[in-house]
């Protein structure tokens, strides 16, 4: 009998070779390449600056395609790593099965697989982003005993000529719909690719942002994913951009995922939900409270919050998103449901098990629950994120609250009930750090935290080096400052990261 997570499933290897894309073979590939006529194979990597780089294939008999998926190839990795000398450049790019999806841009039949970097010595590249994350992440099931899931929402802006047609109300694009949100159709595309592509999607939307300016306009649109291994969890925010990017091309409009894209509007924000597993169980919740380990988990998170921008926020129009009194945090501290703080905990489906019936009167049972769906949400992050280091960042963070000694303390210490800002929780507010208000400060933050990445050669002490003088590189230190009231310079600014990773 077939699962029917593979009947439902709209990746078509998946519903040709009839088994979950994580049992993926070498022979599977082969087979299905030889069915449909695939005549090219793309191997597809994220290389420093976070974008989705290609190695283009043309097959031309068996034995190319059964070295090409044994043996991977050589690329030159000084080009993709500033980490990597000129030197000894050379680098193997090895394709992990697992992620194989039909190309849906491409005229001729085309596999695409992402990839993973190995040295000279045919071992992982210590340093290349995907390696960090396993690193991070086998280190943390062999001491924790636990399992985590994760997933993106991943936020956008779409860039069109003005059209005076159904108008929205400025920064008021929450769920609209066509005709009044105009790039419905292109989302709803890029779903379906996505989830043919392999992605697990939860949901798209439109968002708060939408205003017009020197003619064009500009409209905010969100996708969420549904929760996965943390490095899956990554890989499909990346196809996503990519899928994203291409439908925009396709019809002359542009996409940024960028932090900010005009000061005085809502930015874009990448936020990150989290879950901990014990034998395959969510364990957020205790007696339908937030359990002390997700407590444990936030005070990991919370403490190391400032360290994290260097892998979340690292771009200097990051900073011009996280401002106090928005939805963008700035104050470390943790709440129910309350968007101002770093980490938010949602609404998670805790005794609400009579609503559907409340809905549906004539419903003659319950429906049965999956289990606890509850997560916590760390807001910071924005589209400039490398996403594999932040995702190994957090999990560093989740294992170091799980063993700090006071964890359960200082989570109790910085949770607020109710509004941030509000007059009574003015004297808390006072006592809050802040997040770091810069690349620099962020780059300063994480030379004081690094031991916590470096332990057992997680994050390598070099590419901790390497990340510092990057954001210290933009010299951005007052920069809110330096720049207010500036208003070319700010949008030169702007306009200049536009296209981050």
């Amino acid at each position: 009998m077939i699962d029917n997570e593979i009947l439902m499933n709209p990746n078509e290897l998946v519903q040709f070779l009839k088994k979950p894309a994580g049992q993926f073979t070498k022979a599977d590939l082969i087979r299905f390449i030889e069915a449909k006529d695939i005549e090219m194979v793309n191997f597809r990597y994220v290389a420093e600056d976070g974008k989705l780089k290609t190695l283009n294939f043309v097959l031309s008999n068996r034995q190319h395609l059964e070295d090409l998926l044994s043996e991977g190839e050589r690329v030159d990795g000084s080009s993709l790593f500033s980490f990597v000398g000129a030197g000894s450049s050379d680098l193997y790019v090895i394709p992990r099965y697992r992620t194989a999806f039909l190309n849906p841009f491409t005229e001729r039949p085309t596999l695409d697989i992402l990839c993973s970097f190995y040295d000279y010595e045919g071992k992982p590249l210590e340093s290349s982003p995907e390696n960090i994350l396993k690193k991070a992440y086998s280190r943390f099931v062999s001491k924790s005993g636990l399992t985590m899931k994760a997933l993106g929402e991943l936020e956008y802006y779409v860039k069109s000529i003005e059209d005076d047609l159904y108008p929205v109300v400025d920064q008021k694009g929450y769920h609209q719909s066509m005709p009044f949100a105009k790039f419905e159709d292109l989302r709803i595309e890029a779903l379906d690719l996505c989830a043919r592509a392999g992605c697990r999607i939860k949901y798209g939307h439109s968002e708060v942002g939408c205003f017009t300016k020197e003619g064009d306009n500009y409209e905010q649109h969100e996708i969420e994913f549904l929760p996965t291994g943390p490095d899956f969890a990554v890989e499909q925010m990346i196809i996503a951009k990519w899928i994203l990017r291409m439908l925009a091309y396709e019809r002359g409009v542009e996409i940024s995922f960028a932090p900010k894209i005009t000061v005085g509007k809502a930015g874009s924000g990448l936020h990150i939900h989290m879950l901990l597993e014990k034998d395959g169980q969510n364990i957020m919740l205790e007696n339908g409270e937030i359990s002390d380990l997700a407590k444990r988990m936030i005070a990991g998170i919370l403490d190391l919050s400032g360290s994290l921008t260097a892998f979340g926020n690292t771009i200097p129009t990051s900073y011009l998103r996280l401002v106090p009194h928005q939805e963008a945090p700035t104050n470390i501290c943790w709440g129910d449901r309350n968007r101002s703080v770093l980490v938010r905990v949602p609404l998670g489906w805790a005794g609400t098990g009579n609503m559907i019936k409340n809905a549906n009167p004539h419903q003659e049972s319950e429906p049965e629950s999956s289990g606890s769906r509850q997560t916590v949400e760390f807001r910071a992050p924005d589209g400039s994120a490398d996403l594999y280091l932040l995702m190994a960042g957090l999990v560093t963070a989740i294992q170091h609250g799980l063993e700090m000694e006071n964890g359960l303390e200082y989570a109790n210490s910085l949770y607020i009930s109710g509004n941030l800002f509000a007059r009574e929780n003015k004297s808390f507010l006072e006592k809050l750090e802040s997040l770091p208000a810069s690349c620099w400060e962020s780059a300063e933050k994480l030379g004081k935290q690094r031991k916590y990445y470096e332990e057992a050669n997680v994050f390598p002490p070099g590419l901790i080096d390497t990340i510092i003088k990057r954001l210290k590189s933009y010299d951005d230190k007052n920069m809110s400052e330096r720049l207010y009231g500036k208003h070319e310079e700010l949008a030169g600014l702007v306009n200049k990261y536009l296209h981050c990773s």
